[in-house]
């Protein structure tokens, strides 16, 4: 059994594709274990993109951020509770707090208290190259969004941390999902 913490902040940019291949990867590998823990801003985005009834229909627990330790997912994460946290998509206001050590939402003092625990820790930040994106809003127009040149320099930095893989696009989730159970299945077989 893999378990996997799923963390999702109230970025909407490519959030549909994220989810759906969340739910492909949990029917992939039955032994996945995934619990969905989501912002307060998030809430509001999954709400919009009507996701959070989908989420609750595939996932054994999702569960939404009361303050910045509740639900205990820091506390699990250090414990062992957890393989790895996905935090998928992040906003450019968390990847600026986790770039300069702040941890005041549950995503962010997951990040760092997960960090210090040595879990592994993916992260897709939408914002992780200059230039602009399409982007769908609720409606389902494509906009396009001009990217800010600190928001790239904070994924920067955070490319440079222990413990945190930053992945480039939501194609890269899968793949580097199945690395990781690979990875934990040969640890648990002693190879």
């Amino acid at each position: 059994m893999v378990r996997i913490a799923w963390g999702i902040t109230g970025c909407g940019d490519k959030i549909e594709d994220i989810v759906k291949t969340m739910v492909e990867l949990k029917e992939e590998y039955p032994s996945l274990e995934v619990h969905v823990y989501y912002s307060q801003n998030a809430r509001m985005v999954l709400s919009l993109y009507n996701l959070l009834d989908l989420l609750k229909e595939n996932f054994e627990k999702v569960l939404p951020e009361a303050n910045a330790n509740a639900p205990f997912l820091p506390g699990k994460l250090q414990t062992g509770k957890y393989d790895a946290f996905l935090v998928a998509p992040v906003t450019a206001n968390s990847t600026a707090k986790i770039a300069y050590g702040i941890a005041d939402t549950l995503i962010t003092n997951s990040v760092a208290q997960g960090a210090k625990a040595r879990v592994p820790i993916l992260m897709y930040p939408p914002d992780n190259r200059l230039g602009e994106i399409d982007t769908i809003i609720p409606d389902g127009r494509t906009i396009k969004l001009h990217l800010r040149d600190v928001d790239y320099k904070n994924v920067a930095t955070i490319r440079q941390m222990e413990e945190i893989d930053v992945l480039d696009s939501v194609s890269e989730i899968k793949p580097a999902l199945k690395d990781l159970f690979e990875k934990l299945e040969n640890k648990d077989n002693g190879e």
